[in-house]
């Protein structure tokens, strides 16, 4: 079977959240304030063995400098979907054209401690593309195994106080990258929603 149709049929299987899920950074934020709509890809390379294609933001943006992150950005009014969002960004960001992407599904929706409310969505696409990272945004692409990142035992659960208030989150390690944050409980919650692929 495809790996594409894998993923769709576990994506459609009924599922409940359990208490190892995250929805959020576990940053309380007032009431009022209002979440960001945001839609980031997560984009997996249909090899024998497959990866996950990942972006090392550019060290000088003024949010998230220098971490690991899935191509995505805000949902503009134009995109009128999170798919569309996240296709969008990914071209801008890493030179994916949409064309190239088979979308199978999203995951349930992120909170983050910035303020955006992020939708994952998944997709497939062709192995060893070039990719061009926008310079601006995206100092390097490179690809962990998927095997890696469905392992819930390559995460460690790590605390921190940031910004007044006690934050939990989640972290793994490829190679020279160190993933963690909003990036690494996306992931562990596909692992969750998915379990190993066969």
């Amino acid at each position: 079977m495809r790996l594409a149709e894998r993923l769709r049929r576990r994506l459609a299987e009924p599922f409940v959240l359990s208490e190892q899920w995250r929805s959020s950074d576990d940053l309380r934020w007032p009431q009022d304030h209002e979440a960001v709509p945001a839609a980031v890809l997560i984009a997996i390379t249909d090899r024998p063995d497959p990866g996950v294609l990942l972006t090392l933001r550019n060290g000088n943006l003024r949010r998230h400098a220098g971490q690991v992150a899935f191509p995505g950005g805000r949902i503009d009014a134009e995109d009128g979907n999170p798919v569309a969002a996240a296709l969008r960004e990914a071209e801008e960001e890493i030179g994916l054209s949409p064309d190239q992407v088979d979308v199978v599904g999203e995951i349930e929706a992120y909170r983050t401690g910035t303020g955006y409310q992020i939708i994952p969505v998944v997709g497939v696409v062709p192995p060893d593309l070039s990719l061009t990272a926008h310079i601006a945004e995206v100092d390097a692409i490179f690809e962990t195994p998927l095997a890696h990142l469905l392992d819930l035992a390559n995460y460690a659960e790590r605390e921190t106080e940031w910004q007044g208030a006690r934050r939990r989150y989640r972290e793994t390690f490829w190679s020279d990258y160190r993933i963690w944050g909003a990036t690494a409980a996306i992931m562990a919650n596909l692992a969750l929603r998915i379990g190993p692929l066969p």
